[in-house]
C-alpha cells in the first residue's frame, strides 16, 4: 500500500493506494489516526484501492469514531468498486459519508 497526504482549504486529503489488508492495515490505521490528530477535516480517498479486508474497514471505523468523538469530520472519497462493495455488504456505506469526488468532499466538510 502507498498512500499521500495533501492539504487544501485547511482540509487533509489521505490518498490510499494498493491493497489494504491484515499486512499494510497497521500501517494505514497510522496514517489515519495522525491525520485525524491534526483535528482538521478528514478525506480519505479510496479511489486506487484494489482490494480492502476486515481490518483495512477496522482502521477506517476507528479514524471515523475518533473525528467524532472530537466533532471532527471524517469522510470518503472516490470509493472504487470494489471498496465501495466490502462497505456495502457490511452496510457501512450508510455509516460513512461517502462523495463521489474530491470537489465533492471539500464542499461537503467545509
Amino acid at each position: 500500500m502507498k498512500h499521500d497526504i495533501t492539504e487544501k482549504n485547511n482540509v487533509t486529503i489521505v490518498s490510499l493506494v494498493g491493497d489494504v489488508d491484515l499486512e499494510s492495515s497497521p500501517e494505514a490505521r497510522k496514517i489515519l489516526m495522525e491525520c485525524v490528530n491534526l483535528n482538521r477535516p478528514v478525506l480519505v480517498n479510496l479511489s486506487g484501492i484494489g482490494y480492502i479486508d476486515s481490518s483495512g474497514v477496522a482502521s477506517l471505523i476507528e479514524a471515523l469514531q475518533t473525528a467524532r468523538k472530537r466533532d471532527g469530520e471524517f469522510a470518503l472519497v472516490k470509493v472504487s468498486d470494489g471498496a465501495l462493495r466490502v462497505l456495502q455488504l457490511a452496510r457501512l456505506d450508510k455509516i460513512f459519508t461517502i462523495y463521489d469526488t474530491v470537489e465533492d468532499g471539500l464542499a461537503g466538510v467545509s
